[in-house]
């Protein structure tokens, strides 16, 4: 008969290290517990309290690359009988091109913004620029705040089938990648002191409107400016005077938000808001 006193016993698994329960449905709560709590330990070990976010299309390019493009068509075309497919890639290059300038204004609004926060020197890492920390706008905004020596910014990324991969101006330790929508919203908006919306499409739309509604109904009690950069797209694109002539909106709620079409314009109502809402009464103590 085998001797089997010398074999031990496997030792269970402990529950926080079994993967298969830990991505399992019942372990839902526990994930979405890690990414409140996560990313809080990680804003406070580098003692970020307040941020500027911006949303915008993670579709538009810089214009030296939406130009490289239009001129690589351009030069095609010319090599060849031209068709319609051409026609409408060429149209789409030369729309890129246009809309390339709302990504080197969030470069430039992103870097003013930064220069003037690094200029307060109030200890604590103010008015850092938050994205979603993807392409397009998102890059844009990381990419003007980290072009700034010490300039900080973060990414909130979200783990979506197309589109989405974090951009390589986010600082390192302030890159984050989120499951859920609603816990990523949650650190957009709680350190929140401004919001920047550039134009975009159902995702940037489902932002404004969500942090609109947050602060029309007072769940959100802080001042929060919100500028909707780029005047032409946003009375394009939304019709609020018409919410306001069908009664669907107070005309109190138009507000809400501020419009504004270049850098130096947005820059200089963010300033002189944040001063007022955030800082002043820091001088008086």
């Amino acid at each position: 008969m085998a001797d089997n006193t010398d074999v031990q016993p496997d030792i269970p698994l402990k529950a926080y290290k079994n993967l298969d329960f830990l991505n399992s449905p019942d372990a839902r709560t526990i994930r979405i517990l890690a990414e409140f709590l996560e990313p809080e330990l990680r804003f406070r070990k580098h003692r970020i309290h307040d941020t500027i976010v911006f949303f915008g299309s993670s579709r538009f390019q810089d214009e030296k690359t939406a130009k490289a493009a239009l001129d690589e068509l351009t030069r095609r075309k010319g090599r060849k009988k031209r068709g319609r497919g051409d026609s409408m890639a060429i149209r789409r290059a030369k729309q890129a091109v246009a809309m390339s300038r709302y990504y080197e204004d969030a470069v430039e609004l992103s870097r003013v913004l930064t220069k003037w926060s690094l200029s307060l020197g109030r200890g604590k890492r103010r008015f850092i620029v938050c994205s979603g920390g993807g392409p397009g706008i998102m890059e844009a905004a990381n990419r003007g705040a980290t072009s700034n020596k010490k300039g900080y910014s973060i990414g909130l990324n979200i783990s979506i089938p197309f589109e989405q991969s974090f951009n390589p101006h986010i600082t390192p330790e302030l890159n984050f990648e989120f499951h859920y929508f609603f816990i990523r919203k949650y650190w957009f908006i709680y350190m929140a002191k401004a919001l920047v919306v550039f134009p975009g499409g159902f995702g940037t739309m489902d932002e404004l409107f969500e942090v609109l509604t947050l602060i029309q109904t007072e769940k959100v009690k802080k001042k929060m400016p919100v500028v909707l950069y780029g005047k032409d797209f946003w009375k394009k694109v939304i019709n609020f005077d018409a919410l306001v002539e069908f009664g669907t909106i107070s005309k109190s709620d138009l507000d809400l938000f501020y419009m504004a079409d270049t850098p130096d314009e947005a820059c200089n109502y963010l300033k002189e808001n944040l001063t007022r809402f955030y800082l002043e009464d820091e001088k008086k103590k």
